[in-house]
């Protein structure tokens, strides 16, 4: 499947800096989600990282899809699934994004995510070597590839712990 556009160096930030993805089950609604996405071909995820309070991507838009329908489709399902898993554990988070706004109650994301097309390789390493030294700088690891919820291990040790990844040189 052909991609229309260049690759996207998406950042995505829970409201407030809040940290709704300090949990295995909140991090793990990301990465299902991401899986879909590359398995309905709708993207091709080249790397990530997911932090507790935002999370990195670069990803590209495959086919005919639109790029602003597929980030906004993201955005809004892993949301909801956060919602859910916040209201099914009886989470004091809940609370924190609550919104009462005119168009919703709660807010997960918060508005116009960064998004940057990467239209040169030096651009594109740059924004990849930017989201594998995100843990490092927060002090969560001494290494990138430490860092789990990462796809630097893919590219310093060739460890394929996440399927939905393909290599920007492939």
């Amino acid at each position: 499947m052909i991609a229309k556009y260049y690759p996207d160096f998406l950042t995505v930030t829970c409201l407030n800096w809040i940290l709704l993805l300090s949990t295995k089950q909140h991090k793990d609604i990301i990465i299902n989600s991401l899986q879909f996405l590359v398995k309905e071909r709708r993207v091709r995820v080249l790397a990530f990282v997911l932090m507790e309070n935002h999370f990195h991507l670069i990803w590209q838009v495959m086919g005919e899809h639109k790029r602003e329908d597929v980030q906004r489709d993201f955005l809004r399902y892993t949301a909801q699934q956060i919602l859910k898993q916040l209201r099914n554990s009886k989470s004091p988070l809940l609370e924190d994004v609550l919104v009462n706004a005119k168009d919703r109650r709660y807010q997960v994301w918060e508005r116009n995510s960064l998004c940057i097309e990467l239209r040169s390789s030096q651009v594109f390493k740059q924004k990849l070597e930017y989201i594998h030294a995100n843990p490092v700088r927060a002090g969560m690891c001494n290494l990138a590839e430490e860092y789990y919820y990462s796809s630097a291990i893919f590219y310093e040790l060739n460890e394929r712990n996440w399927n939905f990844l393909t290599h920007y040189e492939d």
